[in-house]
């Protein structure tokens, strides 16, 4: 079996959830959106659609009203971007920004 070792540089979170997109077919605005909430989230692991995470990425995005965000939320959980459980909006692991390093296999 022929082995392949590939390096790519992804130095922002909206470079690596782009690079991943085709696994979760996010359009421009969900990618933005996303990038913003993961940014400005203090922690991963706590719901990344807080109040307080969606009034600051709306204000980021230009957006007037928070609650639009919902509209975005609902569509990233739908296409697996977003996790809900426990009452809570995190990141599958595959898109942490703590990951550095990810093996694929192709069989």
């Amino acid at each position: 079996m022929n082995k392949v070792k590939m390096t790519v540089s992804l130095d922002s979170i909206y470079k690596k959830i782009k690079f991943w997109n085709g696994i979760f077919d996010l359009t421009k605005m969900e990618l933005e959106v996303l990038s913003v909430l993961i940014e400005n989230s203090p922690k991963l692991t706590s719901n990344i659609c807080s109040i307080k995470n969606k009034k600051t990425a709306a204000g980021l995005l230009g957006i007037e009203d928070h609650n639009t965000l919902n509209n975005y939320v609902k569509k990233l959980k739908d296409k697996g971007a977003l996790t809900y459980t426990n009452k809570k909006y995190t990141l599958p692991k595959l898109l942490l920004p703590t990951i550095e390093e990810v093996n694929i296999t192709i069989i």
